[in-house]
């Protein structure tokens, strides 16, 4: 076929496609130029000082303590550096975070990656999501000798520990109960991870109660009552733990149960 006899074919396919075939093609190469444009726009920048970032960031440093926190490990938000929010669909929201966290007891700093995933609004109750890079200046602070002299001290204590208000309504806490206060704060990440959603921001605010109870598979047991701090709500609400630590086996929420709204507190 030579040159000519192309141009008179293609000139005949156009003419039987027609115009209506040609305007869905149009219609077609729009349709995606406008579902790039959307993704584009569902992938936004965010001011990494302003809460909807704050609010995201502050799930990774609860996420760690849940995996890595000890009396002598506590991890904290220290700097969002960088943030960007994107809509899943009806799924829920993605969250891409360039971020220091510290790990408080000794100050020591390390930049990640996260990426946090809110679960939408009418979804099934759930946790986010939470996926940090590897970290490891802040996995390195070695806390072995301190974690066991702790454990050994209290394994066999007689009596054993009972302690109130850490800390007090002045602020002040005994150093010998720092410890606990930070194994509280561990296991009160587990309560602030599971009830973290893009409209809050816990802290624990004060131990009310936390009891020693006898020592099960070289595990010690604790029954904890904390208050948490929702810095959105301004609410207080009360949660009673059951957890148990051990230098081997970390610290494991046995049962958490938030109790009624206090009229006094």
């Amino acid at each position: 076929m030579g040159p000519k006899s192309v141009v008179v074919l293609a000139a005949f396919l156009t003419a039987a496609i027609g115009p209506r075939a040609g305007s869905e093609v149009n219609e077609g190469r729009a349709s995606a130029l406008e579902d790039a444009a959307e993704r584009a726009m569902a992938a936004r920048q965010l001011n990494p000082h302003h809460y909807e970032a704050r609010r995201a960031a502050q799930v990774v440093p609860l996420y760690l303590n849940t995996r890595h926190g000890s009396p002598f490990r506590l991890f904290g938000l220290q700097t969002v550096h960088a943030a960007t929010v994107e809509d899943v669909g009806d799924s829920g929201r993605r969250y891409q975070l360039e971020m220091s966290v510290q790990e408080i007891i000794t100050e020591t700093t390390e930049k990640c990656s996260a990426e946090v995933f809110f679960p939408g609004e009418g979804k099934q109750p759930s946790p986010p999501q939470v996926k940090v890079s590897p970290l490891t200046e802040l996995l390195r602070v070695d806390a072995k000798a301190e974690e066991e002299a702790l454990y050994q001290r209290y394994r066999t204590k007689d009596p054993p520990l009972s302690a109130q208000y850490l800390p007090d309504s002045h602020g002040r806490l005994d150093p010998d109960m720092k410890p606990f206060w930070h194994l509280c704060i561990v296991a009160s990440s587990f309560v602030m991870l599971s009830e973290s959603t893009e409209g809050t921001l816990y802290n624990m605010a004060q131990v009310a109660s936390i009891t020693q109870l006898p020592t099960e598979n070289e595990q010690l047991k604790f029954d904890g009552l904390v208050l948490l701090h929702d810095m959105v709500s301004q609410e207080i609400p009360r949660w009673k733990l059951l957890f148990t630590w051990s230098p081997a086996g970390g610290v494991t929420v046995l049962q958490m149960e938030q109790q009624p709204r206090c009229p006094h507190c």
